[in-house]
């Protein structure tokens, strides 16, 4: 049932408890207030109880609700939620387990799980909109196939303390290199002073007025913003091609536009998902160290399951091969969790090579898009390599 107001205008210097909020309506609630005042939902109930057609915009009505009231308690505040968080912390452990009850399990869930990843994808890389579901996918990987390894193998007894401080080393080191990425990709301002260009852009000269005050005469410049191209300003023709019509700013030399990210990035090379942030000049370095540093810990850590859970195989083959494996849950998980690990290691090192084959012939992944939608360069090497002329020495 509906009850009375539950919220109510925030004061302007009272600071809010860790259980409170400001909601989307700017007034103060509470969390133990979350199924208060929902007329939203008794409406969009109503109707279905009366098998009365719902309102074009009812179901969105109650997801923004939803999406409101979601939220843990946190310093000064609660924070809000994002549901895209959500999914894979439920599903990534239930379907590990599921494949662990049987080798034909096994198989259906690692074959069916990075199809419906890339499904994802597709979807919400169409709608060009931003979500913090590969991000959580990505971290909550690393943190449970860490928590398999110290509650299943470390106990096993294969594992030395050396050995596990090379794995914890190196899952800090990532978590570190990936918090520095996620510092920024270098955002293009719309101050001059921002601008790290080397490149000069000629227009015309500032209108100048003089202006009489106390019996003198003061010349004074009259400030004017660029104007984009196609309005005047005698802007050449890099101007026209480099003005950004969003940030309403011109664009440096291999700078790009993200629609996702809604901003310009120096030296745009893509918009990395895992990450929920683009990869740009600012950040790539450090990109590619997270991607080194996990893909080292990654390969460490299959090893040495394998070699716990395999002892008679080889490593390079017990992938394939590893006789009685799934006789015990315990070993049967960890074997799930080594392919888990070696899928998401062969799509980073993917990514991985054609990082670096693009810096050797000094282009970006924008760039080579752009060059083969425009058809000014050639695919080679079977789509891994893309010569682009001259965009990337521009």
């Amino acid at each position: 049932m509906k009850s009375g107001r539950a919220s109510r205008p925030p004061e302007p210097n009272e600071p809010l408890c860790c259980c409170e909020y400001v909601n989307r309506h700017g007034e103060r609630s509470h969390l133990a207030a979350c199924c208060c005042d929902c007329e939203d939902l008794d409406q969009a109930c109503d109707r279905w109880l009366k098998r009365e057609p719902q309102k074009a915009d009812s179901l969105a009505r109650v997801a923004a609700v939803v999406k409101d009231r979601l939220r843990v308690p946190w310093f000064l505040g609660a924070k809000q939620v994002d549901l895209s968080v959500v999914p894979p912390l439920i599903l990534l452990p239930v379907l590990l387990q599921v494949a662990s009850l049987h080798f034909l399990l096994g198989v259906a869930v690692l074959t069916a799980l990075p199809g419906l990843v890339l499904w994802y994808y597709y979807v919400t890389h169409r709608r060009k909109g931003r979500t913090l579901f590969f991000l959580s996918l990505a971290l909550f990987s690393l943190a449970y196939m860490y928590y398999v390894f110290l509650t299943e193998v470390l106990p096993r007894g294969d594992v030395g303390m050396v050995q596990l401080a090379v794995v914890t080393t190196g899952v800090m080191l990532t978590l570190l290199s990936l918090a520095n990425t996620k510092r920024g990709p270098g955002y293009v301002r719309s101050h001059p002073a921002d601008a790290h260009s080397t490149v000069t852009y000629h227009g015309k000269l500032p209108e100048r007025d003089f202006v009489h005050s106390n019996g003198t005469c003061q010349q004074v410049l009259i400030a004017s913003r660029p104007s984009p191209p196609g309005q005047g300003g005698g802007q050449g023709n890099s101007v026209r091609k480099n003005w950004c019509p969003v940030c309403g700013i011109v664009r440096p030399p291999r700078s790009g536009h993200c629609r996702i990210c809604s901003a310009c990035i120096y030296r745009l090379d893509h918009h990395c998902v895992w990450i929920n942030s683009c990869v740009g000049q600012a950040n790539h370095r450090s990109f590619l160290l997270t991607l080194f540093l996990f893909l080292s810990t990654s390969l460490y850590g299959i090893s040495l399951v394998l070699r716990s859970v395999c002892p008679r195989q080889n490593v390079l083959f017990a992938l394939f091969y590893c006789p009685g494996v799934y006789s015990q849950y315990s070993t049967a998980l960890c074997f799930t969790c080594a392919w888990y690990s070696s899928l998401v290691t062969v799509g980073l090192l993917h990514l991985l090579v054609l990082q670096l084959i693009n810096i050797s012939y000094n282009v970006t992944e924008r760039e080579a898009r752009l060059a083969l939608r425009e058809k000014l360069g050639t695919s080679r090497l079977r789509g891994l390599v893309v010569d682009t002329g001259t965009l990337g020495g521009s």
